[in-house]
């Protein structure tokens, strides 16, 4: 009686990318041509049987924990003191939807539309520092992505108070406590800003600053974007503005407004994602911003 093959198309694209990594010596199942492709088939009676592969893939994914670092976007949300606060309400409700007739008399279907007004500045984003601050920079669209992620620690700087600055020392103090040596890293500074006062308006006039000397600390140590709580890394007590214009001298960018700094603390070194939106022109961009953790 001929064998009786199964073949699971879905899953085709995954294994193939496994197929072409496993060493040469894995007894890796026949395979059969589908249309232009060589796809791995398997007996069904071992289907459900898992290989190697997968139960390391488990341990993997259960070993990690994703934190988030972004705000939510919503309507009338507070917003740096030059900045107008988004405008976010619904566009179509279900319940408005009805009238359209959509579907059919016995599956009928509605849909809800937000509609969106915000500037490229508000909630969790990143500065494209390049335009922000420089009309003849490189707008968001213009940035490398991998400037968006990569290695990451979080410093620890709660002892620093609203209105205050953050330095040299503080810097090195917290490097020291934090047990990684920044190099190259993505660094975020916890100060505590946004738990004691969000979503009271006056989080957005009691933010710490990041001082220039500080700024030079970070790209001596090959550090292109690091993050902060609150609505800027300058503080809203002076129009100077002295760490922006630091940045855009230096090439280097931040971002801004980033939220539960306080789970990374004490962690040591973690990935971090923050990608940008693809504005055309763009001077910023929110971001969805998070964390992947070693359990």
């Amino acid at each position: 009686m001929a064998e009786i093959i199964s073949v699971n198309v879905l899953a085709v694209p995954e294994f193939y990318r496994r197929l072409q990594c496993r060493p040469v010596a894995d007894r890796s199942p026949p395979r059969r041509r589908l249309g232009s492709r060589m796809i791995a088939v398997e007996n069904r009676g071992r289907r459900n049987a898992p290989e190697p592969w997968q139960a390391q893939d488990r341990e993997s994914a259960m070993a990690r924990r994703t934190v988030n670092l972004g705000l939510e976007i919503e309507d009338n949300m507070p917003s740096h003191k030059y900045s107008q606060s988004p405008v976010y309400p619904q566009s179509m409700t279900h319940e408005s939807a009805k009238a359209m007739g959509l579907g059919t008399l016995d599956d009928q279907i509605t849909f809800q539309t937000n509609f969106s007004s915000t500037l490229d500045h508000v909630g969790t984003h990143v500065d494209g520092l390049y335009r922000h601050f420089n009309p003849k920079g490189a707008t968001i669209n213009q940035m490398p992505l991998d400037l968006f992620m990569g290695k990451a620690v979080c410093l620890d700087m709660r002892h620093v108070h609203d209105l205050g600055d953050i330095d040299v020392a503080d810097l090195e103090r917290s490097e020291r406590k934090a047990v990684v040596k920044a190099d190259g890293h993505i660094v975020l500074m916890c100060t505590g800003l946004h738990r004691r006062h969000y979503p009271n308006p006056e989080v957005c006039v009691s933010n710490p600053g990041l001082t220039a000397e500080a700024t030079h600390w970070l790209h001596a140590r090959g550090s292109r974007l690091h993050g902060v709580e609150g609505p800027s890394t300058d503080k809203p007590s002076d129009k100077l503005f002295a760490q922006h214009r630091t940045c855009r001298d230096l090439g280097i960018t931040h971002m801004e407004w980033l939220v539960n700094l306080e789970e990374l603390l004490g962690l040591g070194e973690f990935q971090f994602f923050g990608m940008p939106i693809k504005f055309k022109g763009g001077s910023g961009s929110p971001i969805r911003a998070f964390a992947i953790l070693d359990s």
